[in-house]
C-alpha cells in the first residue's frame, strides 16, 4: 500500500490517496467498457513549481475539484491513449487555461476536443526534468503513453497492464477476465491489444527495457490493483507475451 500522507498540510484530503511525496492517485466511478465494469483512476502530480499534472482525468466532481485545487494549478491534462479521454473535455472546460495533452491517434479520433498537443516520446519541458515518458510502440491498433514520475519511482499506465481483483467482477465476467488476462495477481496487456504486436515485439522489446531501465519501485494501474512492492518480477511476469 502507499505510504501515509507525507506532507502535513494535505492531511485533510479524502478522495485522493497519497504515494508519495506530491503525487496522489484517486479512484473514479465504474464505467462500462464492452459490457465489464472498468474502474477508472487518475494520477495527479505536483511539479516543483507547484503546478499540478494531471493523467487520465476521471469524472470532476464538485468535492474532488475542491481537494485538487487545494494542491495547486491545474495546468496539464494528460490524455495517454485513444481510449482514456472520457472526461478531459469536462476537465478543459473547468480549467480554460490549462494544457491538454493527446495519445498519438486521439487528435485524429477526437477532434472536437480542442487539445493543445500530441504527446511524443520525449517528455514536454514543464515536466522533463521530474517525468519521464515514452510511447510504448508496436501495435497499429493503439500507442500508449507511459509515464515514470523520477522522484517517488512511480511508473503510470492506463491499459498497459490492466489488474483486476476477482472480487471485482461476476463469476461469469471472471471467466471472460482471466481468458483475456486481467486478472491479479497476473495482469497483463488485454489478450485483443496483445495480438495486434504480432509484427511489432521488437518495438515493444525495446520500450519494455527502457521501462525496466527506469527502474521502477511503484506501479499505478488505471485498472485493478496497483503494485507497491515486487516490481522487477511483477513486469516480468506481466510481459511474458514478449519473451
Amino acid at each position: 500500500m502507499p505510504d501515509s500522507l507525507l506532507n502535513p498540510s494535505d492531511t485533510h484530503l479524502s478522495l485522493l490517496q497519497q504515494i508519495d511525496a506530491d503525487i496522489w492517485y484517486y479512484d473514479g466511478p465504474t464505467v462500462s467498457f464492452y459490457g465489464m465494469p472498468y474502474t477508472t483512476r487518475m494520477t495527479i502530480i505536483r511539479l516543483g513549481n507547484g503546478k499540478l499534472w494531471v493523467h487520465s482525468p476521471c469524472k470532476l466532481t464538485d468535492s474532488l475539484q475542491q481537494e485538487v485545487d487545494s494542491l495547486g494549478e491545474v495546468c496539464y491534462l494528460i490524455a495517454p491513449n485513444k481510449i482514456h479521454y472520457l472526461f478531459i473535455q469536462q476537465w478543459i472546460s473547468s480549467y480554460p487555461d490549462a494544457s491538454s495533452y493527446a495519445a498519438p491517434g486521439l487528435l485524429k479520433k477526437c477532434p472536437d476536443i480542442p487539445f493543445s498537443s500530441e504527446l511524443i516520446s520525449t517528455p514536454n519541458d514543464a515536466w522533463r526534468d521530474q517525468i519521464d515518458q515514452l510511447i510504448f510502440s508496436g501495435s497499429p491498433a493503439m500507442e500508449e503513453v507511459v509515464f515514470f514520475h523520477k522522484a517517488s519511482g512511480t511508473l503510470i499506465l492506463t491499459d498497459l497492464i490492466e489488474n483486476f481483483p476477482t472480487s471485482h467482477f461476476k463469476p461469469w465476467q471472471n471467466h471472460i477476465a482471466k481468458l483475456v488476462g486481467i486478472l491479479a495477481p497476473d495482469g497483463q496487456t488485454p489478450a485483443d491489444w496483445r495480438i495486434s504486436f504480432i509484427f511489432g515485439k521488437d518495438k515493444a522489446r525495446t520500450c519494455l527495457k527502457k521501462i525496466q531501465a527506469w527502474q521502477p519501485k511503484k506501479i499505478v494501474i488505471a485498472h485493478g490493483e496497483c503494485i507497491w512492492q515486487d516490481v522487477p518480477a511483477f513486469l516480468k511476469r506481466s510481459f511474458r507475451w514478449l519473451d
